[in-house]
């Protein structure tokens, strides 16, 4: 999983917040890795130099494998209450889809077993 970080010209500190943007996505993503090729992190500033409550917005795309791309947006207070939240609705998000997809196999061939067979359960087909 790629993971790229984009900053408008109002957000100082590029490196260090680049590099703690990145563990918390990867923290949050991490039990759906494996299903996402890139996330693009976009964060802004929109009031700039002015200040004001929720002006911090964080959009989280995620590109999947085998699926169209899929984009959550947050506003906080600040950079980090931004990321935390789109972090959490993209996680959501994901879940849903993925779990979605998982369904939809299932229905499609109803044999497939999403858990394999308990072994206690084989000796008791042994036995009858």
């Amino acid at each position: 999983m790629q993971i790229q970080v984009n900053t408008d010209r109002n957000i100082p500190g590029r490196e260090g917040l680049a590099t703690h943007v990145t563990g918390l996505v990867e923290n949050a993503l991490d039990h759906v890795r494996e299903h996402i090729t890139r996330i693009e992190v976009h964060l802004s500033d929109e009031n700039g130099s002015k200040g004001g409550l929720d002006d911090k917005r964080c959009v989280l795309e995620a590109r999947l494998e085998h699926h169209r791309p899929v984009a959550v947006t947050h506003h906080a207070t600040s950079l980090h209450q931004s990321v935390e939240g789109a972090a959490h609705k993209l996680t959501r998000l994901l879940d849903s889809t993925l779990g979605r997809q998982q369904a939809q196999k299932m229905r499609a061939d109803p044999f497939i077993l999403s858990e394999p067979l308990a072994p206690e359960a084989d000796e008791a087909d042994k036995a009858d």
